[in-house]
């Protein structure tokens, strides 16, 4: 296990899910990684820091020529350290976790995604006792099935935050497993990008995770967790919560509905006594060891739920604040679609998206422009 994946929020364990954009690698001496936000800048200290880095990782045993490589164009990225001391603007509430984690359009993807790679899935879940329902809602949940990998060149990233310092011995841990990666060739320093925060590929592996649980299932002598290909990623996701302690035919938890608990698991009341309620079991611990947050583990969990083909959850959350149900949202989402202003995928989470479209649309019919959801505004759009 490696504890430490509890210390950062990847993909949509932290929801923002804009948090790991797709592109491809960049210069950082030469121009943006992952937009504007992500920019190199100048920092005299961080120059230095970097100096005393590669003699650190020197005197680890990673070749000079590796540490020259991968600190060639090395940068400062300022908006890593923004991210990561601002995390909480990305919290959102457990009901509209889950309306992301298991949208629609994921769970018409996840399935897409079944049958596109059923071959490899069969084989994963053959060799490593993982569903493949399960490794696809990982993969769904941490990269949206690969088009979220994040393109922030990794030690650039993971250097900028151990010199930063707020979780530097950590970070530094990280970066010099990096090396290490690229010690061994399985991928070039200009290819290894990510997230913010230095998780990798399709399914957001960190570099102490990839040094214990990737494998090279494809066999071209490479753990390549970055390609377009998503055989290693995967393999190595159903490898990791193998050696978690996995057992394959038992389920993550159940929704108590109008049923007391078996007593085979514990209970857990992710929103409190307003929302849904799970009796959860043995491998809820194993997800967890992937990733330590309770909306996580129960996003794969449902997600791969609704993959095999089991129903929504029947327990209700209530109206929110304005008065509108999970199912009055998704209503006033698909009637500002219907009338010309784009809100995205009709997943009943009003984002910054939805509160424009709303704006916008009152300015258009001439109401008062709130700019916020409500019934009389559900009303004008039925």
């Amino acid at each position: 296990m490696n504890y430490s994946r509890r210390f950062i929020s990847f993909g949509l364990a932290s929801l923002a899910l804009t948090a790991c954009q797709s592109g491809a690698a960049t210069q950082m001496a030469s121009r943006p990684a992952a937009g504007s936000a992500m920019r190199a800048a100048p920092n005299a200290a961080f120059d230095q820091w970097v100096v005393g880095a590669k003699a650190r990782a020197t005197a680890r045993g990673i070749s000079g020529a590796t540490v020259t490589r991968a600190f060639r164009d090395v940068g400062y990225l300022p908006g890593v350290v923004e991210r990561d001391r601002n995390q909480t603007e990305f919290v959102r509430s457990f009901e509209d976790y889950l309306a992301i984690a298991a949208s629609d359009d994921r769970i018409a993807k996840g399935r897409s995604m079944l049958g596109k790679h059923a071959g490899l899935l069969s084989q994963l879940e053959q060799k490593y006792g993982v569903e493949k329902e399960v490794i696809v809602a990982v993969w769904g949940l941490e990269s949206r099935y690969g088009e979220r990998r994040g393109d922030v060149p990794v030690i650039s990233a993971l250097s900028t935050l151990a010199f930063d310092g707020r979780r530097g011995k950590f970070f530094e841990g990280q970066l010099m497993a990096a090396l290490k990666i690229l010690e061994r060739g399985d991928v070039s320093p200009e290819r290894m990008t990510g997230s913010w925060a230095g998780a990798m590929g399709h399914t957001q592996f960190i570099p102490t995770s990839y040094l214990a649980y990737a494998v090279d299932h494809g066999g071209d002598g490479r753990r390549d967790i970055w390609s377009d290909d998503p055989t290693d990623a995967l393999a190595s996701t159903a490898a990791y919560l193998s050696r978690s302690g996995w057992k394959r035919g038992q389920r993550w938890g159940d929704e108590i509905t109008g049923r007391a608990p078996s007593g085979r698991g514990r209970v857990v009341k992710p929103a409190g006594d307003g929302g849904p309620v799970f009796e959860v079991y043995h491998n809820y611990a194993v997800l967890g060891r992937y990733n330590n947050a309770q909306k996580y583990i129960i996003g794969v969990g449902h997600l791969s739920d609704r993959l095999v083909g089991r129903p929504a959850l029947r327990g209700s959350f209530g109206p929110d604040e304005n008065g509108l149900t999970l199912a009055d949202r998704k209503a006033l989402q698909r009637g500002l679609t219907r009338a010309g202003f784009d809100v995205g995928e009709a997943d009943g989470v009003i984002g910054k998206k939805t509160l424009q479209a709303i704006e916008a649309f009152q300015r258009a019919r001439g109401f008062a422009v709130t700019g916020q959801p409500s019934m009389t505004l559900l009303g004008q759009l039925r």
